[in-house]
């Protein structure tokens, strides 16, 4: 039987979410001997749960509850109440995500003081730097069994997606062709077996190759004895006392019963829609416009990658689905050089899409009809796949707000999830397509084709990091500016997008976060 806290225990951590933030975080409170609860709105899965089947786990695991997309892009008329891709239960997103572990680059945490200002764009410089990072990340390499030096683990073997695209690539002049890094193993490691290529890494891994909170993280936080999981518990307050302290978070429990767990600090870690709304939602007479938001940042600044889907067939079988979704990485376009008429740069990291899910999204708006749609499916066995993911420059106006009049299950406005496009994304994502392009024309394709715009997995900056309070929401630590004992642990603290998947740093800044609150908890300051 697992810790069980008392409601009215003010001496745990409150730690809302359980994926790469939360799950990470709270494993490393529990390693250093520091209570923490933590509410998941979602349910538990076990590996026994994980089907490889595409739409099974789509319906399974998304979360699904009400949302509302908006702004000027395509994704608002085909997608209109999924404006992101990700997960609802014990281990978030880490069930869902493609394993890709990436660090960010050193200029990429000083990108406004690289390029200035740019009109329309609301860049800042993270207040930390990558060689404050570093060392973080290669614990949380190591921590999540990335492949590579970190954990001595070697880089995948090339499947045949990623042998056409890297071939294509070397003629068009690239040379940063990998296969990794990735959180997925390639031999045993930290009671994890390898890979076994089966192609369904983002409906979760059944084998537990892939690194996931679901079955590390949580269960060893939880084995500690100082840690506790309550799952279908979804947090709906935060409350604070006369000083403006945080000490206590209201949730609804499983039937819908609402629950008062008093708290001694609260990590907020519910993704970067969920927790700005949360701060939002939990506006008070001392914090009218919601808490930690005397900056007006909270919600503002979402970035979800400046992204493209390109698909090429090819005059042979390629069968994509064999191997990891994410196969190969080419890091050549990362660079910053304006040169090419845009800021900040992208990886073309080759993909494959299952049947389902690619008939799905290579025609979401008219529902897949006509003969060059049938045409495409019966050569799917010949196609594949690149994904672009770029730099995507934060725009105060993007963002996360609520619903003036409608409300979810739990009485909650209902989040609205704003996202355009700054003219340096159009321009980047116009430069990728056409270099993938460029490499699939130089190994003969038959035809090359873009995939509509679908929901993205990458979710960041909407409680950003900043120097000065009246720039963003949280410091250094991810501690918010305004509430001493208010934390944010996941990717919306992020303070730009930079070119790479995220998953890697919000592990990273977690592992630095806990070390930071047991320094304070030591000194008497928490």
């Amino acid at each position: 039987m697992s810790t069980r806290f008392e409601h009215d225990d003010d001496g745990v951590v409150v730690i809302i979410g359980s994926g790469a933030g939360g799950g990470t975080l709270a494993h490393a409170l529990a390693r250093k001997g520091i209570k923490s609860v933590v509410l998941e709105a979602g349910k538990r899965y076990a590996l026994e749960d994980i089907e490889n089947d595409e739409w099974a786990m789509f319906e399974k695991i998304s979360w699904l509850d009400e949302r509302i997309t908006a702004g000027p892009r395509q994704l608002t008329e085909t997608f209109p109440n999924l404006p992101a891709w990700i997960v609802k239960g014990v281990g978030g997103s880490t069930i869902h995500w493609a394993g890709v572990a990436l660090r960010f680059q050193p200029h990429e945490f000083r990108l406004h003081s690289e390029v200035g200002e740019i009109a329309g764009a609301n860049l800042l410089d993270w207040p930390i730097s990558y060689e404050e990072l570093e060392p973080y990340y290669v614990q949380a390499e190591r921590h999540m069994g990335v492949t590579g030096e970190a954990s001595g683990m070697p880089l995948h073997d090339w499947n045949n997606n990623f042998m056409v695209l890297a071939e294509g690539a070397r003629r068009v002049g690239y040379e940063k062709l990998r296969a990794g890094p990735m959180a997925i193993n390639t031999r045993p490691y930290d009671d994890r077996p390898q890979c076994m290529q089966a192609g369904f890494c983002m409906q979760g891994c059944r084998f537990g190759a892939k690194w996931s909170t679901m079955y590390t993280d949580i269960p060893r936080a939880e084995a500690t004895g100082y840690c506790e999981v309550r799952p279908n518990a979804m947090a709906l307050t935060i409350e604070h006392d006369e000083r403006g302290r945080v000490n206590a978070v209201v949730y609804a429990d499983a039937e819908g019963k609402l629950q008062r767990q008093r708290a001694r600090a609260v990590c907020v870690a519910g993704n970067s829609i969920e927790s700005p709304r949360l701060l939002l939602n939990s506006h008070s007479a001392l914090f009218p416009d919601g808490l930690a938001n005397s900056s007006g940042q909270v919600g503002r600044n979402y970035m979800t990658h400046a992204t493209a889907c390109v698909f090429a067939e090819m005059p042979k079988p390629v069968n994509m689905h064999r191997g990891t979704t994410f196969a190969g990485i080419i890091s050549d376009e990362a660079r910053l050089d304006r040169s090419r008429g845009f800021v900040g740069g992208y990886t073309l990291e080759v993909m494959s899409l299952g049947l389902p899910f690619f008939a799905k999204f290579m025609d979401p708006a008219n529902g897949g009809w006509g003969r060059d749609y049938a045409a495409i499916l019966e050569k799917y066995d010949h196609l594949s796949g690149v994904w672009i993911c770029g730099e995507d420059l934060p725009m105060e106006e993007n963002g996360i707000t609520l619903h003036d009049s409608r409300k979810d299950q739990y009485g909650l406005p209902v989040p609205i999830v704003y996202k355009g496009d700054h003219p340096n994304d159009e321009a980047l994502r116009r430069h990728g397509q056409q270099q993938a392009r460029s490499c699939y024309d130089a190994v003969g394709a038959v035809r090359v084709f873009d995939v509509p715009d679908f929901p993205t997995s990458h979710n960041v900056g909407t409680n950003r990091m900043s120097a000065r309070p009246e720039d963003g929401v949280v410091n250094q630590w991810g501690q918010a500016h305004d509430i001493d004992n208010l934390f944010v642990s996941d990717g919306s603290q992020f303070t730009s997008s930079g070119a790479e998947n995220p998953t890697l740093t919000i592990v990273a800044l977690a592992l630095r976060q806990a070390d930071h609150i047991a320094e304070r908890m030591s000194r008497g300051e928490l």
